[in-house]
């Protein structure tokens, strides 16, 4: 994950908070209060393309400086208790629980290694991004990408046009299969965080993800087809990976990631009814002992992991202080967003809300997947998959319910549209950083977005309709 991925981030990425009603008066605030919020969006998505230097080493400062913006002015307005307790609640109920699950699954899946290599064949590309996009489901986005971005180029590294595979490996391993669990994806796992339950996804989006997976890796196949027909009559490139067999290093890993779905499976049905205070912000014992088990996991990972191996798979700490930085940021800075939407056609952001809402009253599907999506393609897709869970009215149940198209019109944007650019989802940017380090001759920005807008938007209408028009 790197700056612009992390608006992802997860990537990813990944923010969450509810400002208590009665804590802050979102009916009376202004739509200045969103400022920071979408001041800091902004920052990510282009700190990293037009002050790169700037951004890389002052990231933490900015994102830090945004959320000051937040809650100095909450103090003033609405006195310091209730502007802590909004922020606490923030940073210890959802933050802390998001960014240890990533930091798991980032060290983890850090320890896994695809040694060996295979010939890129069509049907051989096809298979791996099948595998690649599978497993999003189970280890994350950026689980996935990572394990698999680096056997995918070794398997390509002989061919004159490869630059089509690492692009079609954001589109399904990188963003649309990791939406069938909260693991897969971080506004998933944020959607988790407020209640809704851990296999809702898996019975509700499988359709979605069917249709939309399938027919992108249908196009994928036919490309890569053509290109692979057109490189016969071309000149040979030195295969400078050649063949071997694959082998899979970091073995002991693979429980562990087993043990992170396991705790969270457990704190998602163990309900001891017993709870701890602090600032007024009340945290479940099920979550502080998930959260403890997934800590620990992470950290016997490293112990039982080779070093050679994490090196060979490039791991660093970077991408996640990234991530932990700029989302801490985030959190904060959507505390006032979410009082105004919870305030609904009271609040200032009542014009959104009546962009969703059809006629008769009920939420727009259609207009809840295309916004949704649209704002995930260039914003981090995490907090605007909150943002327009709380604009749905924010209770779980229902949503899981009498308007479970409408959270899996919320799901699907935010999931499948954070692959229209390479800063809507965290893995996207950093598949792309390594690819080009790996000597293929990556789109830029607006090249990426025509593969995007050729490929996916034609299916992403035609999914609109089918599922929720």
């Amino acid at each position: 994950m790197t700056g612009a991925a992390i608006a992802a981030a997860m990537l990813f990425p990944e923010v969450a908070f509810a400002a208590e009603e009665h804590a802050l008066p979102g009916a009376s605030m202004s739509l200045w209060w969103a400022l920071p919020f979408a001041g800091l969006l902004l920052s990510i998505a282009t700190g990293p393309l037009l002050f790169h230097h700037v951004w890389e080493h002052h990231y933490g400062k900015i994102a830090a400086l945004w959320a000051a913006s937040v809650v100095v002015p909450l103090a003033l307005a609405f006195g310091l208790p209730s502007a802590t307790e909004a922020v606490l609640h923030a940073l210890l109920t959802e933050y802390m629980s998001f960014i240890i699950l990533l930091f798991a699954l980032f060290t983890i899946s850090g320890g896994i290694l695809v040694a060996g290599n295979i010939h890129g064949t069509p049907l051989v590309n096809a298979g791996l991004l099948l595998v690649g996009a599978l497993l999003a489901s189970v280890i994350g986005t950026t689980g996935a990408s990572m394990i698999l971005i680096r056997p995918v180029i070794r398997a390509n590294d002989n061919r004159p046009f490869n630059a089509h595979v690492v692009v079609f490996f954001i589109f399904l391993v990188s963003n649309i299969g990791g939406s069938l669990t909260p693991l897969g994806d971080p506004p998933l796992f944020v959607g988790f965080l407020r209640g809704v339950d851990f296999f809702w996804t898996t019975t509700n989006l499988y359709r979605e993800t069917l249709f939309v997976g399938g027919l992108v890796l249908a196009v994928f196949l036919a490309i890569d087809i053509i290109l692979h027909q057109c490189e016969a009559g071309a000149p040979k490139i030195k295969d400078p990976t050649p063949d071997s067999r694959i082998r899979i290093r970091g073995l002991p890993n693979i429980p562990l990631l087993a043990g992170v779905i396991g705790a969270i499976l457990l704190s998602a049905t163990w309900k001891p009814g017993v709870s701890v205070s602090i600032q007024g912000v009340t945290l479940e014992l099920q979550n502080l002992v998930r959260d403890a088990v997934i800590l620990a996991l992470a950290f016997i990972s490293l112990a039982v992991s080779r070093k050679e191996y994490r090196e060979a798979n490039g791991f660093n700490w970077g991408p996640i202080a990234e991530v932990a930085k700029l989302f801490a940021g985030i959190f904060v800075c959507i505390v006032p967003v979410i009082a105004i939407l919870r305030a609904g056609h009271e609040g200032a952001l009542a014009p959104l809300v009546a962009l969703v809402t059809s006629a008769q009253g009920t939420p727009n599907d259609l207009a809840y997947f295309w916004l949704t999506g649209a704002l995930s393609s260039f914003l981090d897709n995490a907090p605007t998959y909150l943002v327009f869970f709380e604009l749905a009215g924010g209770d779980p149940h229902h949503l899981m319910t009498e308007f479970a198209s409408t959270l899996a019109a919320i799901s699907a944007g935010a999931v499948f549209m954070g692959a229209n650019t390479y800063i809507g989802n965290a893995p996207n940017f950093m598949v792309y950083a390594i690819a080009r380090q790996r000597g293929v001759e990556m789109p830029g920005f607006f090249g990426y977005m025509l593969w995007s807008g050729l490929v996916l938007i034609p299916t992403f209408l035609v999914a609109g309709f089918v599922f929720f028009g």
